[in-house]
């Protein structure tokens, strides 16, 4: 700002007002080259995200795609709300879906840290390169893929059934038991997504000046003492980050994996928020009851967010953003 008063001194009576806009001219003149590469950025996310974010006024309207639709259908305030607290079926996919989201904080959230430091560890570059290559892979599967390779080692006629029988035990199926549903989806989870969650805290790990540990070895210190005054307190920011994130996506927790499995299990213990949105508003044809439901987890989400970024910055940390 000082290079461009520089540049652009004020004559004697210049209002202020006239300064300040002569100040955000000489901005744009300076980074209009970084404005033009964020442009496409801009109007995608304009096109995809915020446009058809005016779409959620159905929510308030008892909306019909036929006959009125979004300009002509009858404006019903927050009735589609009001309806949605008195589901029994919109409660029990909220109760899921929390008892989900907590489930695999505590058991999911951890693996992908203890994964980048196991891979920090191995001193061989090939091993760790190979290693590497095997946990990333399963990311790139679909989710049925992954269910079908469940089903062959975990259901009724899979391996460990078999192996089961085979020593005179009675075999599972663990594919259609509802009362450990939760530990299957949690272990689908971390197998096909703990390995490429490993990979930003890989980066981060990446980061940590290798003198610390040099000086640290030479003052005596461990491994484990070195892990814990080194090592994690490097990865602390990434971390708390991360569990933001992972925060105001808790009432997301998948579409696909659910839907696959819902026949087997029921839809008592599989259903959850994405999936009810699908039943209520897309096969039912209640778009604006669907679009309510929607619209709520969104601002559930954000209020997470804003939440845990607050109590993220009262432990002294930057978080999702910050206001200075």
């Amino acid at each position: 700002m000082g290079v461009v008063t520089a540049k652009r001194p004020v004559k004697p009576g210049t209002a202020p007002t006239e300064q300040v806009k002569a100040t955000w001219q000489a901005k744009l003149r300076r980074d209009w080259p970084l404005l033009v590469m964020n442009l496409p950025m801009l109007l995608l996310v304009l096109a995809f995200w915020w446009i058809p974010a005016l779409g959620n006024v159905i929510a308030f309207q008892d909306y019909n795609p036929y006959t009125g639709g979004i300009t002509g259908s009858p404006i019903i305030g927050f009735t589609n709300f009001a309806l949605l607290f008195q589901d029994p079926q919109f409660l029990r996919a909220m109760l899921n879906t929390l008892s989900i989201t907590a489930f695999q904080l505590v058991f999911y959230f951890p693996v992908p840290i203890m994964l980048a430091l196991l891979l920090n560890s191995i001193v061989s570059a090939k091993l760790r390169a190979f290693v590497q290559g095997v946990v990333y892979m399963p990311f790139f599967f679909s989710w049925v893929l992954v269910v079908a390779i469940f089903q062959q080692m975990f259901g009724g006629a899979g391996l460990l059934a078999q192996l089961l029988r085979e020593r005179g035990y009675e075999g599972v199926d663990w594919m259609t038991n509802s009362d450990t549903f939760i530990l299957l989806i949690t272990s689908q989870t971390i197998w096909k997504d703990a390995g490429w969650g490993a990979i930003i805290f890989l980066a981060a790990l990446s980061t940590i000046d290798p003198n610390l540990y040099e000086a640290a070895a030479v003052d005596g210190a461990r491994r484990w003492r070195r892990m814990w005054h080194i090592t994690l307190p490097g990865l602390r920011p990434v971390i708390v980050l991360l569990l933001i994130l992972r925060l105001g996506d808790a009432l997301n927790v998948g579409f696909e994996q659910f839907m696959l499995q819902r026949s087997a299990v029921g839809s008592e213990v599989s259903e959850v928020f994405d999936t009810f949105v699908y039943w209520s508003g897309l096969r039912t044809g209640d778009l604006g009851y669907g679009a309510a439901a929607g619209l709520f987890k969104g601002l559930v989400g954000l209020l997470l967010i804003v939440a845990a970024n607050r109590v993220a910055h009262a432990m002294g940390e930057r978080g999702v953003y910050s206001r200075s």
